[in-house]
């Protein structure tokens, strides 16, 4: 997937998640963002690489995004691994 087309479903999936009056507030708890990180870090490849990291971590939120969006289920954590600077996950 081109490193593009990552950060454009990046951006989806942050769209949706502020759009989700539940999920909102557990992804800011999650990764210490605030409300004013949502648009100030949005074009940020590590921050868009969080929400995809937080979005991944449910197969329920998964289906809900890629519903919305009419996005295959398994595009957002080949996104999340497309983000540039993200690629590799170091796992202790």
């Amino acid at each position: 997937m081109a490193p593009e087309h990552a950060q454009t479903i990046a951006l989806h999936a942050l769209a949706w998640l502020v759009g989700n009056d539940d999920l909102c507030p557990a992804f800011l708890g999650a990764t210490g963002s605030s409300v004013d990180d949502l648009r100030s870090q949005a074009m940020d490849p590590a921050f868009q690489a969080s929400v995809l990291e937080f979005l991944t971590s449910n197969d329920e939120w998964v289906m809900a995004f890629c519903d919305t969006i009419e996005l295959g289920y398994d595009q957002p954590l080949l996104a999340r691994y497309a983000i540039p600077g993200a690629e590799a996950v170091h796992w202790t």
